[in-house]
C-alpha cells in the first residue's frame, strides 16, 4: 500500500486550472474552497497560485496574462511554456461544474494530510516514553487539527440559527435601504452621517466591553430597520451563538434565559416576533473559524452578485489570516489594507472588530486611545472611521465609585453607560457619544437621559 502514490486526480487538477482561464466566474468559486498547497501536480498548483495572485490584483484572467504571471515568478518554462496553457484549456471537456472538480481536489488533499498525520503518529508511537497519556494526546491533536481543517464553510442564512427556536411569523415594519447606513444609535448617525459606502470601521474595545454586541447592533439595524443585506464573518463565535444574541437584544428577553428555555409565555411570544423579524432579515452569517483574505474578498463578491450586498462586518480582525509574514504588524497591515481595497471595490462599508492592548487597563482613567490598537500604525491609517467603547463600571465597582467621588453623591454609579468614543473620522469631526449598554441583552441603544446637542468633543 505505501509503495502507491498519495492519492490524487490530475484530470480534476487540470480541469480546475483550464477553468479558471476560460470562465470569469470560476475563481469566485473556487478561492473559498482550495489553496495552491491542495494541488498534488506542482504545476499545477504554481497556475492556480498565479490565478490568484492576479485575481487578488483585480487583473483578467487568462491564457495570456497566466502566462505572464507565471514568467513573472519564472516558473513558465518550468511549468511548459504557452503550450502547457493551451492544452489544459484544449482538454477541458466542460467549465460547468468547476465547483465538483476542486472539491476533488480538496478531497485528494485532504487524504494525503491524512498519510501524513498517520506517519507523524506513528513516529510517536515509536518514540513511546513513560507518559502514555501524553503521546495519546498528541495523537488525538493531530487528528483533530485535520478535521477542524477539512470543514469548508460558507455563508448561511441568519434564518437558519434561528429555526431551531420556534417558527417564525411574518415580519412587517421594514424601512427600504437607501443612501448611508444607520447604525441604531442616533448621536453616533448624527456625528458619522451612518455607515458610508466605501469606509473601513473599525471597532474596538477590550474583551468583554461589547464591541461584538455593537457591531451586531451596526447588522440588525441595517437588515432590519433598512432592509440592506448584511455579510457577518464571525470567527470567534459561532453561528448558533450569534443568533442568540441577536434574537435575545431583538426580544429584550434575557440572553442566559432564553439559552436555557426558562422564558416566561409573556416572553415566549416577544420571542416569536423577534424570531420573525430576523428572519425575514437578509443577514449572511459565515462563522468559519479559520479565514483568509481571498476567501473573504471571493465570498463577498459572490453574495454580491448573487443576493446584491449593502454592508459587510468582520469580528475580528486579530483572528483574520493575512500574507502569512511572520511579521504580525506586517501582516494586520496587509489585512487592514485588503478590507480598506474591498470596501472600494464593492462600495459597501465594512465594519471591523479589533482587540486593544493592555494598555488602557494599566493607566488611569482606562479610556482607550489610537495607541491601544494591536498591531497598531496600519489599523489606524487604513481605517476611515475608528470607534473605542468604553464603560467605566468594567474597571470600578460601585463601593470604589463612592468613595472615589464622594462629592458626587447625587451621581449615580454609571451602571449601564456606555461612551462610544470616536477617534478618528477621516471625512468629519471626531467626538464622544453617550449611551446605555443592557448586559443582559447584548444590546446598545440611546440614552434617554442626554440628547446630542451639536458637534461633541473628546472629554
Amino acid at each position: 500500500m505505501f509503495e502507491q502514490l498519495p492519492p490524487h486526480d490530475i484530470q480534476a487538477e487540470e480541469s480546475v486550472v483550464a477553468s479558471l482561464l476560460v470562465d470569469d466566474e470560476a475563481i469566485f468559486k473556487v478561492a473559498p474552497v482550495l489553496q495552491p498547497r491542495d494541488f498534488f501536480r506542482e504545476i499545477n498548483g504554481w497556475t492556480y497560485e498565479a490565478c490568484l495572485a492576479l485575481w487578488e490584483r483585480s487583473e483578467t484572467i487568462n491564457q495570456v496574462t497566466v502566462a505572464h504571471e507565471l514568467d513573472r515568478r519564472g516558473r513558465l518554462e518550468d511549468a511548459g511554456g504557452l503550450t502547457f496553457l493551451s492544452d489544459l484549456v484544449m482538454n477541458l471537456p466542460t467549465p460547468i461544474g468547476v465547483e465538483h472538480y476542486a472539491q476533488i481536489v480538496k478531497r485528494d488533499a485532504t487524504y494525503r494530510q491524512m498519510i501524513g498525520v498517520a506517519t507523524r503518529i506513528a513516529q510517536v508511537a515509536y518514540e513511546g516514553g513513560p507518559d502514555l497519556d501524553d503521546a495519546l494526546s498528541r495523537a488525538e491533536s493531530l487528528v483533530y487539527a485535520l478535521r477542524s481543517g477539512e470543514r469548508i464553510r460558507d455563508f448561511v442564512h441568519i434564518r437558519e440559527f434561528l429555526d431551531p427556536y420556534l417558527n417564525p411569523p411574518d415580519a412587517a415594519g421594514v424601512v427600504p435601504f437607501g443612501g448611508n447606513m444607520r447604525t441604531g444609535i442616533s448621536d453616533l448617525d448624527l456625528l458619522l452621517g451612518g455607515l458610508n459606502p466605501s469606509d473601513l470601521v473599525v471597532v474596538a474595545a477590550r474583551t468583554g466591553v461589547g464591541k461584538t454586541a455593537l457591531m451586531l447592533n451596526f447588522a440588525r439595524n441595517a437588515a432590519v430597520g433598512q432592509a440592506a443585506k448584511v455579510a457577518v464573518f464571525s470567527l470567534e463565535m459561532a453561528g448558533e451563538q450569534l443568533a442568540q444574541r441577536l434574537l435575545a437584544a431583538e426580544s429584550r428577553v434575557d440572553s442566559a434565559r432564553l439559552r436555557l428555555g426558562l422564558h416566561s409565555e409573556t416572553e415566549e411570544s416577544r420571542i416569536m416576533h423577534a424570531h420573525g423579524v430576523l428572519s425575514q432579515a437578509d443577514i449572511y452569517v459565515d462563522d468559519s473559524a479559520s479565514l483568509q483574505i481571498p476567501e473573504l474578498r471571493a465570498k463577498t463578491m459572490r453574495l454580491q452578485r448573487d443576493y446584491g450586498l449593502d454592508l459587510i462586518v468582520v469580528d475580528y480582525l486579530q483572528l483574520v489570516h493575512g500574507n502569512r509574514s511572520d511579521n504580525r504588524v506586517q501582516e494586520i497591515s496587509f489585512i487592514t489594507r485588503s478590507l480598506k481595497e474591498l470596501a472600494r471595490e464593492l462600495n459597501v462599508p465594512i465594519v471591523a472588530g479589533s482587540q486593544l492592548s493592555r494598555a488602557p487597563d494599566q493607566r488611569t482613567p482606562h479610556i482607550p486611545m489610537l495607541s491601544d490598537l494591536r498591531e497598531s500604525g496600519s489599523i489606524e491609517q487604513d481605517a476611515d472611521v475608528v470607534l473605542f467603547i468604553y464603560r467605566e463600571e468594567m474597571y470600578t465597582s460601585r463601593d470604589d465609585w463612592e468613595r472615589l467621588h464622594p462629592d458626587r453623591r447625587s451621581d449615580p454609579y454609571p451602571q449601564g453607560q456606555a461612551q462610544i468614543i470616536v477617534a478618528k473620522h477621516r471625512n468629519g469631526p471626531t467626538g464622544v457619544i453617550d449611551c446605555q449598554f443592557v448586559d443582559k441583552f447584548s444590546k446598545f441603544q440611546d440614552n434617554p437621559a442626554e440628547q446630542f446637542a451639536g458637534e461633541p468633543v473628546l472629554r
